[in-house]
């Protein structure tokens, strides 16, 4: 496919919201990036908008605890979704936000693509398989993004993906796509943007509506 070469030129925030309920009604392609707490979600989401601040980033794990919509262009909204996993709250508030997550994916028409957040310096864990497989289970179309690439070794960093590739192969026919990233180089966004970018045009060149 040809390559879109996506500039933003504008980034804006436009609401935050505790049921996806309460989202934004427009009807434009939606993108929404998730991950486990501390994963560097913030910081990417940055990076790929070139817009420092967007995202508000925190050493705080568990800081999102809201659904968070951008808007790109005039034309897409990028997604903040709160952390799945650890996060210094209580149980019934984890529950919440589970309840809020789960909802806003299950439920939101225009969410065309999940863009699940892996911390790449570490080897496969149980809660992002679950996660995962929670996904394939329920039919979301999702993306892989790994993190944090430039605190490893390229060697290093290319056998946690591969260890990755081969649980998922373990229950699934084909692999999502999947992203290598480093919000600090920007390595990796301008491949996120070029798959936003084909995916709007494949949605525009089929007439598909929300």
């Amino acid at each position: 496919m040809p390559k879109y070469n996506m500039l933003i030129k504008s980034a804006i925030f436009e609401k935050s919201s505790q049921r996806w309920q309460d989202c934004p009604d427009d009807k434009i392609p939606e993108y929404a990036f998730i991950g486990r707490s501390n994963v560097g979600k913030s910081s990417l989401i940055n990076a790929v908008t070139n817009h420092k601040g967007l995202a508000k980033t925190s050493q705080t794990p568990g800081k999102t605890q809201l659904i968070n919509h951008f808007r790109i262009n005039n034309d897409w909204f990028l997604t903040d979704l709160p952390g799945y996993g650890y996060a210094k709250v209580s149980k019934s508030q984890r529950q919440v936000f589970e309840k809020l997550i789960t909802g806003y994916i299950l439920n939101r028409k225009n969410l065309v693509n999940l863009f699940t957040l892996i911390d790449i310096r570490h080897t496969p864990q149980k809660i992002d398989l679950e996660f995962l497989e929670w996904c394939g289970e329920n039919g979301v179309p999702f993306s892989i993004i790994f993190t944090k690439e430039d605190k490893m070794k390229p060697n290093a960093a290319k056998s946690n993906v591969e260890k990755y590739s081969q649980r998922l192969l373990e229950t699934w026919e084909e692999l999502p796509p999947m992203f290598i990233t480093s919000a600090e180089k920007k390595t990796g966004t301008d491949a996120i943007l070029d798959f936003i970018e084909q995916t709007n045009q494949l949605l525009r060149d089929n007439k598909v509506g929300f």
